[in-house]
């Protein structure tokens, strides 16, 4: 067996009876907050309560076999217990039976991509997703979230398939709201950001569940309207594979596909966060098997998608984990709350679930970070708007999607359009930078020299040759050299190197000089092979751009003694 694949062979040798004691307080506290969290977030999914708890059991232990993060705490989370919610629910036509087995069908299809992506070492897939777009995917998505917790908030109906139509349908119902829900709502939700700001890592959820509970058997709440979340079978859960139909898979592996996006960009961020602070170092690909492997337990188990959170993660961290030994110690502490605690969660209100997750999706939404995006770059402001605007007006799956394309079109559109830096020296050196960012660099007299800061592509090479002729058609009257400094650019492909020749062959007709300096060894080996050096000149590693430069210069101050001569 390949050990490296079984992260706990590692970690185990090192263990420290010293670590045993708070990686069990660590465990007991992250149990403490999953359970009112995971009741909200499988109601967030339509699923039985009892759901988010099998996935904080069982996703929690598969992590812990393969994950390489010493603190990350895998559950269920807001954003993709949305997105299994709203997904499956028009997969499931009402039916609540074949609403878990898709839930749990598509966790299963988690593990299964999530596997072959670490098979075809995909690992680095995510980092095209840019963090604009998540930006903005992360506020649409709380947003979203949280329209859909207005309803138990307030005691009212609600309804409706997506954003727009859920705001409208809550306007209209919200004369009606029921003043006792709505109280226990808010005073859940105070209680709960003043817990937060006070005592940061500390379960303040669990207080507030019981707390709550408490106040319905005392006050008598359900007679007010107050709506609780009944009876919870009590019992570990039956290990059993979801049932497959063929007609489900269609609907099912663009859902899959949208987790694993989701809960691998959450997942890696929050694993490198925690590594870094603590100093050791996570194994980003070895990650994509430790989540196809908590997925896959959780689909056995009647979970559903489970990711890594960064809130959960850091309640784990905060409490002293040392080892991921502290999930362990977690999904046995849930185990117990299913076998013996169930009969206590039934008088708990909706309405404080609601609160609960409104709490939690507030830190999806950074209003401040997308108005600074305004600021730095108005590009990138109105992507971060076209993903929130996506989720809300397409939903979240759709949303993920239009995400992930969004991100490539501005990777191709920055690629297609590098920036063609054009040169002049540093006063009182040899070194050379962009005039237009720097006016004060000097003109070289009959040079221009020019710096492609990207790679010379099929896609972008027509942009950089209009705007290197462009140039050198504004001042070809006095141009004798064109210098090309290639130290920017790391690959030029076919379609690059025969711009390259076409722009040295119209350069000559004009009586202009073209030359390569700054060459690296893959693009060397490419001009060479496409036969550039006959009219560019040699191509090698030696010559800088100074040298062009000096060349060219005492080229033309020769050429210039010839012509006094001719004259005399």
């Amino acid at each position: 067996m390949n050990w490296s694949l079984f992260p706990p062979r590692q970690w185990m040798a090192a263990y420290r009876m010293s670590w045993l004691g708070p990686d069990f307080i660590a465990g007991i506290t992250l149990a403490a907050y999953a359970v009112p969290v995971s009741l909200a977030y499988a109601a967030l999914a339509g699923l039985p309560p009892e759901t988010g708890i099998y996935g904080y059991i069982l996703g929690g232990i598969g992590y812990a076999l393969f994950g390489s993060s010493k603190h990350l705490a895998v559950g269920p989370t807001s954003a993709i217990s949305m997105l299994v919610g709203t997904t499956v629910a028009g997969l499931a036509l009402g039916d609540p039976v074949h609403h878990a087995q898709i839930a749990a069908l598509a966790a299963l299809t988690f593990a299964v991509l999530s596997v072959i992506a670490w098979m075809l070492r995909l690992s680095t897939l995510t980092s095209f997703i840019s963090e604009t777009i998540l930006l903005g995917f992360k506020a649409g998505a709380g947003i979203s979230i949280a329209m859909t917790q207005l309803p138990a908030f307030f005691g009212v109906a609600g309804g409706g398939d997506h954003f727009f139509e859920r705001v409208g349908l809550i306007v209209s119902q919200i004369s009606g709201l029921n003043p006792v829900t709505t109280a226990v709502a808010a005073t859940a939700l105070l209680l709960l950001l003043v817990g937060d700001r006070l005592l940061p890592g500390r379960p303040i959820a669990l207080f507030v569940v019981a707390g709550s509970i408490a106040a319905v058997g005392f006050l008598s709440l359900g007679t007010y309207g107050v709506v609780t979340v009944g009876e919870i079978p009590s019992g570990l859960p039956e290990i059993a594979f979801p049932e497959l139909r063929a007609r489900d898979i269609d609907g099912v592996i663009p859902l899959a596909f949208a987790c694993l996006l989701l809960a691998y960009i959450e997942s890696v961020s929050a694993a490198k966060a925690f590594a870094a602070k603590h100093g050791y170092a996570v194994d980003v690909r070895q990650e994509l098997l430790g989540l196809g492997v908590a997925n896959l337990a959780a689909s056995i188990g009647h979970g559903y998608p489970v990711a890594g959170g960064l809130s959960q993660s850091a309640v784990n961290e905060k409490a002293g984990a040392k080892t991921p030994l502290s999930l362990v110690f977690a999904s046995i502490a849930l185990a117990a709350c299913l076998l013996f605690l169930t009969g206590l969660v039934r008088d708990l209100p909706k309405a404080v679930l609601a609160a609960i997750v409104l709490v939690a999706v507030k830190g999806l939404i950074n209003i401040p970070e997308i108005l600074k995006l305004r600021r730095i770059s108005r590009l990138e402001f109105h992507v971060a708007l076209v993903a929130l605007g996506g989720v809300l007006l397409l939903g979240i799956l759709k949303g993920v999607l239009l995400a992930a394309v969004a991100s490539i079109l501005l990777l191709i559109r920055r690629a297609a359009s590098p920036h063609v830096a054009f040169l002049g020296r540093i006063p009182g050196t040899n070194r050379f930078g962009d005039r237009a960012r720097n006016p004060d660099n000097e003109e070289i007299p009959g040079v221009l020299a020019f710096r492609v800061e990207a790679a010379l592509l099929y896609f972008n090479v027509d942009n950089v040759s209009k705007a290197i002729v462009d140039r050198v058609e504004a001042g070809a009257s006095l141009l004798r050299v064109v210098v090309a400094d290639l130290s920017s650019t790391p690959v030029v492909d076919l379609a690059g190197a025969r711009m390259l020749i076409r722009m040295s062959k119209d350069l000559r007709r004009r009586g202009i000089e073209f030359r390569m300096v700054e060459t690296h060894s893959q693009v060397r080996d490419m001009l060479r092979a496409v036969g550039l050096e006959p009219s560019a000149g040699p191509v090698n590693r030696h010559t800088t751009l100074f040298d062009a430069v000096e060349d060219s210069q005492r080229g033309a101050s020769g050429r210039s003694e010839e012509d006094q001569g001719r004259e005399q």
